[in-house]
């Protein structure tokens, strides 16, 4: 059984392993990009972002003041079990929080909307987000925290499916144009796109390809990862680098994530998860251990499942 003093502990120590590590894929992927940068500002841009890390790192302290809006993403074995259950989960996550806004420290970002009252401690109602997943023939748990800006960078339409995949693009094209004209995201930026869905799992998968996929992941169907690799390299294409300034460094990785939507429709959803790139993720066993990374491997072939059915053969085919 897990224990939940370890459920509230690992959570701890992520939100500062997320608040203040840049992942390394994201991390390799900027070097890449700073490389291969040929406008003066955005190169600095870029170095000045490498080196900000590198303090963050070494200092102990979160690599940018506004540390965002701090969430978990919890994904649990079939199998698994915690003391206290699940709501014992939320408790220890919720009161994880609390701690690390004071010991890390995080920003205390969250308020309530219309009073405008705060508990100095980025918890309140529905906040932290928790969202959860299931996995089969497991008895772990993975918490994942993910600190996600929470003013913009985030855009939603509703297509028409003959618009297609041009239309997608297009969407996509403009909403980076806008972002990065009005200073809406801070690019160089990990873009999901969610397409399908209803409106709100529209929102949900674009936000999960954004914040649950590492650089340099592919979907599984090579047409969409086809489409990913377009996106990043119009993203790249239209004359904007980091932070806006002249360049070529707007997006290190597209990922797109799709759902089966009506037939009259095509919704499509664009995500910035932003230069900080703040995610961190643990896996707990029954027997104490706790194992640490910066991949989620939030979208197994489970989650991607086409069929009514799961089993074993189902998990080979998706594979």
């Amino acid at each position: 059984m897990i224990e939940t003093a370890t459920v509230e502990e690992t959570a701890h120590t992520l939100m500062a392993k997320a608040g203040i590590e840049i992942p390394d894929d994201y991390l390799d992927g900027i070097k890449e990009m700073a490389a291969a940068e040929d406008g003066d500002l955005s190169s600095f841009v870029l170095q000045a972002m490498l080196e900000n890390w590198e303090a963050a790192k070494e200092d102990r302290r979160p690599m940018c003041a506004d540390t965002g809006l701090p969430r978990y993403y919890v994904k649990v074995g079939n199998e698994a079990s915690v003391e206290g259950g699940f709501v014992a989960v939320e408790g220890a996550l919720r009161r994880a929080t609390a701690r690390a806004t004071t010991d890390v420290p995080l920003r205390p970002n969250r308020v309530h909307p219309l009073w405008r009252t705060d508990h100095n401690n980025n918890v309140g109602i529905n906040a932290p987000e928790v969202e959860w997943s299931f996995e089969p023939d497991a008895d772990w748990i993975d918490i994942t925290t993910v600190h996600k800006g929470g003013l913009f960078g985030t855009d939603y339409r509703m297509l028409f499916p003959g618009d297609g995949i041009d239309g997608i693009k297009r969407f996509v094209l403009d909403t980076l144009i806008a972002f990065g004209k009005r200073g809406l995201a801070c690019q160089p930026a990990i873009v999901g796109v969610g397409v399908g869905g209803s409106k709100d799992t529209c929102m949900v998968m674009g936000k999960q390809a954004a914040c649950l996929r590492i650089v340099g992941d592919r979907n599984p169907d090579p047409e969409i990862a086809k489409l990913e690799l377009e996106l990043q390299e119009l993203g790249n294409s239209i004359g904007m680098g980091a932070m806006g300034f002249v360049g070529k460094s707007m997006v290190v990785d597209c990922h797109v994530e799709v759902g089966y939507t009506h037939t009259g429709g095509m919704p499509v959803s664009v995500h910035c998860f932003c230069l900080s790139s703040r995610r961190a993720t643990a896996r707990l066993f029954a027997d104490g251990r706790v194992e640490y990374r910066t991949d989620p491997r939030w979208f197994t072939p489970y989650m991607r499942r086409d069929t009514v059915e799961w089993s074993p053969s189902a998990r080979e085919a998706a594979e």
